[in-house]
């Protein structure tokens, strides 16, 4: 619970985050949140003591929608949040259909999909709610996420595509006091 409550805390401090999430939340889709990066770089920037920087290469939007898995649909919703923002980082995508690209059983909800991104402290999503209150998605907690620390999903089963990741990220050089463990 207390991670939980710092994180909502600083979600809610993110005034450029909270705009985002508003836009998202707007789209009206399913099981929705903003995720990856730019949750987790934001919270390692805060753990790190700096201001506030935007060092994720996309706006990684997830949702769960059975009933129209058509990728002409998220490219639709991408161009529209990129017009409205003047922001070509928005990435959007149907994780119903996710298990087709990444050759996994279809995913039941966002939540399990995220469950087997490759590193748990990439699978965070968050929402606001119609009262502006954050909700969390993350299927592993938010334990390694303020424990600086990147692991493998248990559910991300290829080591050696997780190691070449977590090593091409160089994350050690932004954030010099995270622990990175490999395979």
């Amino acid at each position: 619970m207390l991670h939980e409550e710092k994180f909502i805390r600083a979600i809610a401090e993110h005034e450029q985050l909270m705009h985002d999430l508003r836009r998202v939340r707007g789209l009206h889709l399913p099981q929705c949140y903003i995720g990856a990066g730019y949750i987790r770089n934001y919270i390692w920037d805060v753990l790190h003591g700096y201001a506030v920087r935007e060092l994720h290469s996309d706006i990684d939007v997830v949702y769960y929608d059975a009933q129209d898995l058509r990728e002409e649909r998220d490219i639709q919703l991408e161009c529209q949040l990129r017009e409205l923002t003047g922001n070509a980082k928005w990435s959007v995508k149907n994780q119903a259909r996710m298990h087709l690209r990444n050759g996994t059983d279809p995913y039941l909800s966002t939540e399990d999909a995220l469950r087997y991104w490759p590193e748990i402290v990439t699978a965070i999503g968050v929402q606001l709610d119609e009262e502006d209150r954050v909700n969390i998605c993350a299927p592993h907690g938010l334990y390694d996420l303020y424990a600086l620390m990147v692991r493998r999903s248990p559910f991300f089963t290829d080591a050696d595509y997780y190691n070449q990741r977590v090593q091409k990220k160089c994350w050690q050089q932004q954030w010099p006091k995270l622990t990175i463990i490999t395979d």
